[in-house]
């Protein structure tokens, strides 16, 4: 058995969240259009009987604004540290400018580096030629690879470039994981998706989602969650008029929450204001952002 971990980094919308779901065909992070979807450092883990790969989808590295833009930012950078490989995924469609340049600076200079120009398809030959030049340039000794991960293309070829870094090893997990986070986190990434994705630009980043019970019976799943907000006037947005959106995003969660759970699915969802939460560190610490 061969064994290692890879840290996939890069910034917000880059496509690594697309990527980690793609290596591993199955969904395990969440996809939005939204900036900063991802929150947390999730471990995807492939495993094919001769190769055990932990996956490190990470936060998009950004301009942090806030406390919790902060600790996103340093679990991206940590993520990097004693990996067997790090992939940065870039937007090809995005100019290399300062924040590309703050994530070179931090990148660990012995380890092995594949640097991913995805979203090939929006691109052009002289576009697609240009940028891989100007990240040739920046890491001389990465390998420079194009992809567009939502169309699959390039997927198989990164793993197999990526196994030989593999040790001689345990297998960290059982070969049946997918996943390091447990089902209530899985919930709680599910309702923030459809939050997400119901409230456009209302509510950009100011929510985010605890889950207060989980209960298996027999024949169904009774969940509880709360929905964090920063202001009263949030609140408002996301319960809707008469209640509209909220049961709108409950409808959407409950869809997808039993795809995972494979029973029938109960959901409670309440809204809290907790005035800026996303710089107070006992609710971040709560919530589970360290």
């Amino acid at each position: 058995m061969r064994s290692g971990f890879v840290a996939i980094i890069g910034r917000p919308n880059a496509g690594k969240s697309t990527l980690i779901n793609a290596l591993l065909e199955r969904d395990i992070s969440i996809v939005t259009e939204k900036a900063q979807t991802t929150r947390n450092a999730i471990r995807g883990i492939f495993d094919d009987g001769d190769y055990q790969i932990v996956f490190v989808d990470t936060p998009g590295i950004h301009k942090a604004r806030h406390s919790l833009g902060r600790i996103m930012n340093q679990g991206a950078i940590d993520s990097t540290k004693g990996v067997e490989a790090i992939v940065l995924v870039v937007d090809g469609s995005k100019k290399f400018d300062a924040g590309d340049e703050y994530i070179a600076k931090n990148i660990p200079e012995n380890c092995p580096l594949f640097v991913i120009i995805n979203k090939i398809d929006l691109l052009r030959l002289p576009e697609v030629v240009a940028i891989k030049e100007i990240y040739k340039n920046k890491y001389p000794n990465a390998e420079i690879l194009e992809m567009s991960a939502i169309e699959n293309f390039g997927i198989r070829e990164l793993l197999e470039k990526i196994k030989p870094l593999m040790k001689e090893g345990p297998r960290y997990y059982d070969e049946e994981t997918i996943t390091d986070k447990d089902a209530a986190f899985y919930v709680s990434e599910i309702i923030r998706e459809k939050l997400l994705k119901f409230l456009k630009e209302e509510v950009p980043h100011e929510l985010a989602v605890r889950v207060d019970e989980i209960q298996h019976k027999s024949d169904a799943v009774y969940i509880k969650a709360t929905i964090i907000v920063d202001r009263e006037s949030h609140k408002g947005i996301v319960i809707g008029k008469g209640g509209k959106k909220i049961k709108a995003i409950g409808i959407k969660s409950r869809k997808t929450l039993e795809e995972y759970f494979n029973k029938h699915i109960f959901l409670d969802l309440f809204v809290s204001v907790k005035e800026d939460w996303i710089n107070n560190p006992k609710i971040l610490k709560e919530l589970g952002y360290k």
